[in-house]
């Protein structure tokens, strides 16, 4: 028995990293995955692991900033499954540090559109057929630094600190209706993304996790698993933090006194 069993899932931003990690492990505990990304190759190349591993997944091409393209998403995904159980929105980009007096709309606007506004729009096309069924889970990509910011990358913490909000919201108006909604706040983590950093500075982002290390994708995984199952059918509204402690740590400056 996988914890998914007979849930269909959809994952946007599959085609590699967090959103692949996932897929490949809801594919492992039973769910039928609906892989989304606008990289048809990536998004391909994750269905056919699934695939051979032997579970069943199809992908599906889509924008997340355009609504004609989050409600294809959601409509192929029930037409071809019949149900939604499961809606992981996961896809997002990371924006170019800069002070916040030189982001320039383009770059604003951009990072709006694809990490709240494709967050919103998969809510939006996805609560509709939950609400049909009685049931279901949205889990949303937010990260550390809508809580607690990061300097340089301001519009990206800005548009992380709206999904938290619209997170809140959207589980206090579907909480009476069996329909969960979460949020996952990822630390550093170990992805394609991060990886392309230079040796020096992939040091410095696990210098300062108090674990001494970024996380895996599969870590975050393994949470939003927790999210997707029926393991946390009274957690919604919630925050679930998987960072290494980054969050809540507080650099050491004064020092502890020897005991007496």
């Amino acid at each position: 028995m996988g914890r998914l069993d007979g849930k269909v899932v959809i994952i946007t931003g599959a085609g590699m990293g967090m959103g692949q990690a996932a897929a490949l492990l809801f594919a492992k505990e039973g769910a039928k995955v609906a892989v989304v990304d606008w990289k048809a190759e990536a998004g391909e190349e994750t269905v056919k692991t699934i695939k051979q591993a032997g579970g069943e997944a199809i992908f599906i091409k889509a924008d997340v900033s355009k609504a004609a393209d989050a409600k294809n998403m959601v409509r192929t995904t029930v037409d071809t499954y019949g149900k939604l159980d499961v809606i992981y929105n996961n896809a997002g980009i990371l924006a170019r540090a800069a002070f916040t007096e030189n982001i320039t709309e383009e770059e604003w606007d951009r990072i709006m559109a694809v990490n709240l506004k494709g967050i919103w729009l998969g809510m939006k096309y996805a609560i509709p057929e939950m609400l049909k069924a009685g049931k279901g889970s949205i889990i949303n990509a937010a990260s550390q630094c809508g809580d607690r910011g990061t300097r340089n990358l301001g519009a990206y913490c800005a548009s992380k600190g709206g999904v938290l909000a619209l997170t809140r919201v959207t589980a206090m108006e579907l909480a009476k209706k069996n329909i969960r909604v979460n949020a996952l706040n990822p630390g550093i983590i170990a992805t394609p993304m991060a990886l392309t950093a230079s040796k020096e500075e992939q040091e410095g982002f696990a210098a300062i996790i108090p674990q001494g290390r970024m996380g895996r994708p599969e870590e975050v995984a393994y949470a939003a698993l927790f999210l997707a199952s029926d393991e946390s059918s009274h957690v919604t509204g919630h925050t679930l933090v998987v960072d290494g402690g980054l969050e809540v740590d507080n650099k050491q400056v004064i020092q502890p006194s020897p005991l007496r």
